[in-house]
């Protein structure tokens, strides 16, 4: 815990992610991510000024979320669960032929809302590391461009601030704290889980990275670099190694 708390500290830092005083809103979907997310955003309270909120987007697949209410009492994080019928309009009535995209702009839509509605402005999303350097691969690969979601995403729009916490630790260092914690993850009852080009991107990565070992590492410091700007730590920066 105290390792994870101080690999997020370092990227909050680096990035500027949290004030004194802001009011934050964890979006937990029930997956190992954001559930460590959460956690350790909880045990991050007594070193900071910040206010902690969790919400959840029921998208009406018939997910049970009683174990996370219950793990955020514990926590002591006030938690909603905000229902919706997102899932059945993407896949009964529209009959989305690559449903991915819509399903994220409706549930971040609802997630924002339901956050506005709270007087909460800033939401922590559970990305960390190896999403990073796969949706940078995704963007170059599938679309023919140099891209990926920032560290900080000011949302003018609406006046929402998205942060991700989570980019120095890696995906096998969130899956050993879930599993050793014993967190409450949901099980995914999404059509397509794992069968998105998500997933073709994980697996290019895994068996590209046998023999090259540093792969992803090279990746990310390179997107530290030009010609991702925003990327750009503000603070000290120590490029992330290999977690056991």
């Amino acid at each position: 815990m105290q390792k994870l708390m101080g690999l997020v500290r370092r990227c909050v830092e680096d990035y500027h992610m949290i004030g004194k005083g802001d009011r934050i809103a964890v979006g937990v979907s029930g997956g190992k991510d954001s559930l460590v997310l959460l956690q350790i955003l909880a045990g991050l309270r007594q070193y900071s000024d910040f206010y902690l909120e969790a919400i959840t987007i029921d998208m009406g697949l018939g997910m049970d979320y009683s174990g996370i209410a219950d793990f955020c009492d514990k926590l002591d994080v006030p938690y909603t669960l905000v229902k919706t019928q997102i899932g059945p309009i993407i896949f009964d009535h529209r009959k989305e032929k690559n449903p991915c995209s819509m399903c994220s702009k409706m549930r971040r839509g609802a997630l924002n809302q339901a956050i506005l509605e709270r007087n909460i402005h800033k939401i922590a999303l559970g990305h960390h590391y190896d999403d990073a350097v796969e949706t940078f691969l995704m963007s170059l690969i599938y679309e023919g461009r140099i891209s990926c979601f920032q560290p900080v995403t000011d949302l003018d729009r609406t006046g929402v601030i998205q942060i991700r916490p989570m980019l120095y630790i890696h995906e096998k260092t969130v899956d050993n704290f879930a599993s050793r914690m014993a967190l409450p993850v949901v099980e995914n009852r999404c059509p397509v889980d794992k069968s998105t080009k998500r997933e073709e991107i994980k697996k290019l990565v895994y068996d590209l990275s046998s023999a090259y070992p540093d792969l992803k590492e090279r990746i990310f410091g390179a997107m530290q670099r030009l010609p991702l700007p925003e990327w750009e730590p503000k603070g000290r920066y120590k490029r992330p190694k290999e977690q056991e």
